[in-house]
């Protein structure tokens, strides 16, 4: 059951899209997905047409222990389930650290809670907010591999040096199986020069790094939104904005051609 993370600690860089969306693709091959919403907006809800605000055990509750995981599991489509998030997930980070004592071991909650999971899923989405806080420890401690959406704009190249260099530190100190699966390049406008010079600089720092720059990229231009405004769904799910998840399948191609550097449970 392999457990893929969407992390960049810099907001806008389409986390949610791509782990939906993701999704969409698994579930087009009937793979049975979850999608982890650990980030307090909600956004992985409003994908599938949702408020956040109607759920009353999220994984909020899961991580403190107030439900069990399987309590919290929410089915929005034949092959995708969701653990949603709302703004209750303001407070963990405060809970937890409140009561240190009943939280012994902070980073290994979701891990934890989850593991009742084992079997019931074919691949695990955990959506992370654009933070490097105590919510995005838990979902590293649990994935496998790291997919980092990367949006190249001016000052992007520090936040995805500071993404690298917390998830190396990390595997070394809590996880030795976490790996990097890639650097998404989204919003991408290949027509102007700053695009073009800040992912030339990213590819150099990913070759120097030994980090994958995935060929796919998500262009600015493309109608995401539209798909999930009109449809309630990712554009990979959608008969209508389908051709706006194309790059998405193009992606978990170049994440299928890894092998053996896919992460694997």
């Amino acid at each position: 059951m392999p457990v893929i993370c969407v992390n960049n600690n810099k907001g806008g860089s389409l986390k949610t899209t791509t782990a939906v969306n993701l999704a969409g693709v698994l579930a087009g091959k009937k793979k049975k997905v979850l999608i982890i919403d650990s980030d307090n907006q909600g956004n992985v809800a409003l994908s599938f047409g949702m408020n956040p605000d109607q759920f009353e055990l999220t994984i909020y509750d899961v991580l403190i222990g107030d439900c069990s995981t399987k309590d919290a599991i929410v089915n929005v489509h034949k092959y995708i389930d969701i653990i949603p998030s709302n703004d209750d997930l303001v407070g963990f980070e405060f809970e937890v650290i409140r009561n240190i004592d009943k939280y012994i071991n902070p980073f290994l909650l979701m891990k934890v809670a989850c593991s009742e999971l084992e079997n019931l899923y074919d691949y695990i989405i955990i959506d992370t907010p654009p933070s490097l806080g105590l919510m995005v420890g838990n979902a590293f401690a649990f994935a496998d591999g790291i997919l980092i959406p990367f949006n190249p704009e001016q000052f992007s190249m520090r936040s995805l040096v500071k993404v690298t260099e917390t998830i190396k530190e990390f595997k070394e100190q809590y996880n030795n199986k976490l790996n990097i699966l890639g650097v998404l390049g989204t919003l991408v406008d290949s027509r102007t020069s700053l695009h073009s010079d800040v992912l030339q600089s990213t590819r150099k720092y990913c070759l120097e790094n030994d980090i994958k720059v995935f060929e796919t990229v998500v262009p600015r231009t493309v109608r995401h939104a539209s798909s999930i405004a009109y449809e309630s769904v990712p554009a990979t799910l959608s008969k209508k904005y389908k051709e706006a998840g194309k790059c998405y399948f193009d992606l978990w191609k170049e994440i299928e051609a890894i092998g053996e550097k896919e992460p694997a449970r």
